[in-house]
């Protein structure tokens, strides 16, 4: 979740072929930083609106279909994706007061 619900850019620096992030905020960047830690990395969105993500060596892709993203309002950001079983998933981030109020419990 936290290497696909973002609105990071990437470029790529072609002298060390190593890839920049450009976020909009530093915590944006630490989660990313963080999913790549974990082995989660996110490797930019190509020309079809795909966002690139490598894990163990498998690079998955997952549809941008929208953005939702945060403001003052909401206190979240979400994005709608599809997966390549053209699952559609929702993934949201945002404060934890408002986050639990929208969980549901599972049995």
């Amino acid at each position: 979740m936290l290497a696909v619900c973002h609105t990071v850019v990437t470029e790529v620096d072609h002298k060390t072929k190593t890839i920049e992030y450009s976020a909009s905020s530093p915590d944006e960047l630490a989660l990313l930083h963080f999913a790549k830690f974990v082995g989660m990395e996110f490797l930019g969105i190509d020309e079809n609106d795909n966002i690139l993500v490598k894990f163990q060596g498998i690079t998955r892709k997952y549809h941008l279909l929208h953005v939702l993203e945060f403001n003052s309002t909401r206190k979240r950001m979400s994005v709608i994706v599809k997966d390549e079983d053209s699952n559609i998933l929702l993934f949201t981030k945002g404060a934890d007061s408002v986050i639990a109020k929208r969980m549901a419990k599972c049995d």
